[in-house]
């Protein structure tokens, strides 16, 4: 369930402890927000499913299921939910484990009340940009049986088991986060942590302590020294999304911290060195943004070693029967409607849909369906009736003269991609295969096929 997070949020205390929860309600009430406290995990999952919640704020140790196990559950059936845990001044490798498990931020004891109030205007501000920036795919979410998915799958396959960073693009909605999950599941590091930040989300001053940490004292509500995003994801993968919206001075700290592994947390002054791999991910036009001087040609080269291109849903949408089927799937336990599904004829007029919003908006359309429908077998009826609410034209599927033209001029861009690559690159095959985001084989397979060897 989405909700407009506001001062008005509603934020779902869980503490075993009747005493800090009467402290930690009085807090939030005085400081805008819309409290309720409940003092065990138990109590807190029948809470979520009678009452709207913006974000949680729990105790990790209570007896019975502990804020760990209630994070692993809510990470199954509320993804969307921010959940900061509570944890005991210095166990650091706590804070790693939740992380790990997708807490949203963390607390450690003893804390004050501006970092309370901090962390929580943080992270509820994050919520609102981030709370549908990646599909929810399942696992195994690389789904696709087009050439451009195999390929894609391909690379992500040999780029794992290395140490290079790699840098995700596509436009919004194709699944980039997905991708970079598959690579540090596939590779050496998926007993590390994954640790994520959403570059957009936050302003720079934010972004800087979430990634870097702080000590104490370093700014109002710093009560304790807190390590940033870079120190839990030693030993693991960082996870770096929408980097194109880094600004220009917090870009030149982030290529000292890629070339060098070192970081110094805000207010500190150690030198800290750090086992990271680098992911990034981006839907900008990072060239562009070079020549016009808002993107730095050094960072851009040092995180431009492994591209990974990933097609837009409209040029892969034989893949949309699948993506489908396993978001039905998937939406119908959600939603308590397991024997949902999607007819041929329904799976065949989605896929005839462009779909600019791309995984992301066909996922989101599917669950509506599936929540939405009078009969479990979703039907032509079903998906025209939600078009028209949502009042989109209803493409019809192609007719096979039509699926020739589309094939054509699928042709024709193909030819036009790899004319440009070639001449951007002054014929260097190599070049123009990264720029393409491809494999050299496959470029040649191109090339050959366009007759352009």
């Amino acid at each position: 369930m989405h909700t407009t997070r506001t001062n008005a949020a509603r934020i779902l205390i869980v503490d075993d402890d009747p005493a800090l929860g009467i402290v930690l309600e009085a807090l939030l009430r005085q400081a805008g927000y819309l409290p309720r406290v409940v003092q065990s995990a138990e109590a807190a999952q029948a809470a979520i499913e009678q009452h709207a919640v913006d974000a949680i704020l729990s105790d990790v140790k209570m007896p019975g299921m502990d804020g760990l196990d209630l994070l692993t559950v809510l990470g199954e059936r509320r993804p969307d939910l921010p959940v900061v845990l509570i944890t005991a001044h210095g166990t650091v490798p706590l804070a790693v484990e939740a992380m790990k498990r997708g807490a949203a931020d963390f607390l450690l004891k003893p804390f004050d009340r501006d970092e309370i109030l901090f962390v929580m205007r943080k992270v509820l501000a994050a919520g609102e940009r981030a709370a549908s920036a990646a599909p929810r795919l399942p696992p195994g979410g690389l789904v696709g049986e087009s050439s451009a998915m195999k390929e894609v799958r391909a690379l992500v396959e040999r780029c794992a088991r290395g140490q290079a960073t790699i840098m995700i693009r596509g436009e919004s909605g194709t699944g980039k986060e997905v991708v970079a999950r598959a690579v540090h599941e596939a590779s050496p590091r998926r007993d590390g942590p994954l640790v994520k930040i959403h570059c957009a989300a936050l302003p720079e001053t934010l972004l800087e302590s979430e990634l870097f940490g702080y000590e104490r004292g370093a700014f109002t509500g710093a009560a304790t020294t807190k390590p940033g995003r870079v120190e839990l994801a030693d030993g693991g993968t960082l996870f770096l999304d929408e980097i194109g919206d880094i600004p220009l001075p917090m870009q030149v700290k982030l290529l000292r911290l890629i070339q060098e592994k070192e970081l110094e947390r805000l207010g500190g002054r150690q030198t800290l060195r750090v086992d990271v791999r680098f992911v990034v991910a981006t839907h900008r036009p990072l060239e562009q943004m070079m020549a016009r001087g808002e993107f730095r040609e050094d960072l851009f080269y040092r995180i431009n070693v492994v591209p990974i291109w990933l097609p837009p849903l409209r040029e892969r949408s034989g893949d949309v029967a699948l993506l489908a089927q396993r978001f039905c799937a998937t939406h119908g336990l959600r939603n308590g409607r397991p024997d949902a599904a999607v007819d041929d004829d329904a799976i065949a007029l989605l896929a005839a849909q462009p779909w600019p919003g791309n995984v992301r908006q066909l996922e989101n359309f599917v669950e509506r369906l599936v929540v939405l429908s009078d009969d479990p077998h979703i039907g032509v009826a079903d998906v025209e009736k939600e078009l028209a609410r949502q009042g989109v034209p209803a493409a019809r599927p192609a007719q096979s003269s039509e699926r020739l033209n589309l094939d054509e001029r699928r042709r024709q861009t193909e030819l036009s991609a790899l004319q440009d690559a070639l001449k951007e690159s002054r014929n260097n095959r190599t070049v123009a295969a990264r720029l393409l985001g491809v494999s050299r084989r496959t470029l040649y397979t191109k090339l050959e096929e366009h007759g352009l060897l």
